[in-house]
């Protein structure tokens, strides 16, 4: 059974930071680009951050570039997106989805493209 499961949230001060894990069951990792997509109540879905099979290609919104990094474990067959200098706008409910087909183009960090999805973890940056 082909299974994500998201862990590392809660509640942070701003400025604080976050390690969010995605572990992986019933599938290797690394056969996949992977995402970690965003949703705050009352707005779309959007992706945060995604990295390729192989790692070569990476994507991060705008707005986190610089305090956010994902990377991969593939001895643990688990990834992270560290989250450092959090803000508010920050909160939301965070999901990590796989894509096993092959990304190319510019626009490819986006959840249409991802087919296999966990079941998300809140984060919250507040004072």
């Amino acid at each position: 059974q082909v299974q994500l499961v998201e862990s590392g949230g809660g509640l942070v001060q701003p400025g604080g930071s976050l390690r969010l894990s995605c572990a992986a069951s019933g599938f290797t990792l690394d056969s996949y680009a992977i995402g970690w997509f965003r949703q705050a109540p009352g707005k779309e879905r959007e992706g945060v951050s995604c990295i390729s099979r192989s790692d070569s290609r990476t994507y991060y919104l705008d707005s986190v570039k610089g305090r956010f990094t994902i990377s991969r474990d593939n001895a643990k067959n688990t990834v992270y997106l560290q989250m450092n200098s959090l803000k508010p706008e920050d909160t939301a409910v965070y999901y990590c989805a796989t894509n096993r087909l092959p990304v190319i183009g510019s626009s490819w960090c986006r959840a249409p493209y991802f087919q296999s999805w966990g079941q998300g973890t809140q984060v919250t940056v507040s004072s």
